[in-house]
């Protein structure tokens, strides 16, 4: 038997048993390819086939070698091997690969042999159709399993996403109750911008900036945010009433050292006619907007996206020299 041509049998590999159509070609085709009873016998065995479907029938020949022909013998011997179920599987497997393998048909005989070359090819044949269905049905599975795993890791993505949010949304609800002004400003910072990084935005946390000469501290900063590809210096307030032109004064005033940059001014409560007026008359030289803590607590009540709703406020800045859409 030669290996030349090695047609892919692994399509038959979860079959439970021999289809019918596949199971009466073998029985045509096994006795074809074997010159005698015994030698049809030695077939099964090479291909792996447990010696007890075969003893009995091995005997029974030495007592009368007329008891059986060759394809009663290849009949019920694949019978016993489909009767063996997940037990007979490796054998079946075999068996199929030893027929579509099958090239040395000079050890048949003559008169048969035309017709277990036509044989062998047309299992040959459906081997490889049923091989390339099987392939094909099993890219498709394989490809589910991506989608599916893909689905999970984005659902994943989701629940953490939304634990982050829901997390620092209740932290900073918290606060509303927190008499420390000093310690409810660094939380509310910290709430924030776990906020903002949940909701995929890029920050960069509170910093300082020193003098050169022993200054000490002349710029502080309470965070930079990213938003779709611009970098905004934040000012967060606490404040117990609305904040005033100073605040507002100071925080334009770094943005304006800033070449490219834009600001954001969060506050509780929110901002004085003044301030927002005076925000306005300098939009001609910066972007500057305007935020209020009741804005973003909506957002988080909502459900709604943060991203989405800075992005309203920065257009109306932008477009429309309006630092302070209310949402």
């Amino acid at each position: 038997m030669s290996t030349a041509s090695q047609p892919a049998t692994d399509g038959f590999d979860a079959a439970f048993h021999y289809p019918p159509d596949l199971f009466e070609q073998l029985v045509d085709t096994i006795p074809l390819l074997c010159r005698s009873k015994n030698a049809v016998l030695l077939f099964f065995q090479g291909a792996g086939v447990p010696a007890e479907d075969l003893d009995d029938i091995r005997g029974e020949l030495k007592a009368d070698a007329s008891a059986h022909n060759k394809y009663g013998i290849t009949r019920t011997i694949l019978t016993r091997l489909n009767e063996r179920g997940d037990n007979g599987l490796r054998s079946r497997r075999e068996v199929v690969k030893r027929v579509v393998e099958f090239e040395d048909f000079g050890t048949t005989w003559d008169n048969d042999r035309m017709r277990a070359k036509g044989q062998v090819a047309s299992i040959r044949e459906r081997v490889n159709v049923h091989d390339a269905f099987t392939r094909m049905s099993m890219e498709r599975d394989r490809e589910a399993a991506r989608h599916r795993e893909t689905h999970e890791r984005q659902q994943e993505e989701v629940r953490s996403r939304t634990a982050a949010i829901d997390g620092a949304r209740d932290r900073l609800f918290a606060l509303f109750g927190e008499q420390n002004p000093q310690r409810r400003g660094k939380l509310a910072e910290a709430a924030l911008n776990d906020i903002f990084a949940a909701f995929g935005i890029s920050v960069r946390e509170a910093f300082e900036l020193r003098g050169d000469d022993g200054e000490g501290i002349v710029e502080q900063i309470d965070g930079v945010v990213d938003i779709d590809g611009t970098i905004y210096l934040v000012e967060m307030k606490w404040l117990s009433q609305t904040a005033g032109t100073g605040i507002v004064a100071q925080h334009l005033v770094r943005v304006m050292g800033r070449s490219g940059a834009r600001g954001m001014i969060i506050a509780n409560p929110g901002f004085s006619d003044a301030a927002v007026k005076q925000v306005r008359d300098a939009m001609g030289h910066m972007t500057v907007v305007l935020v209020t803590l009741e804005e973003i607590v909506g957002v988080l009540s909502r459900g709604d996206d943060l991203t989405n709703m800075l992005r309203t406020k920065i257009q109306a800045a932008v477009i429309d020299r309006e630092p302070f859409r209310r949402i």
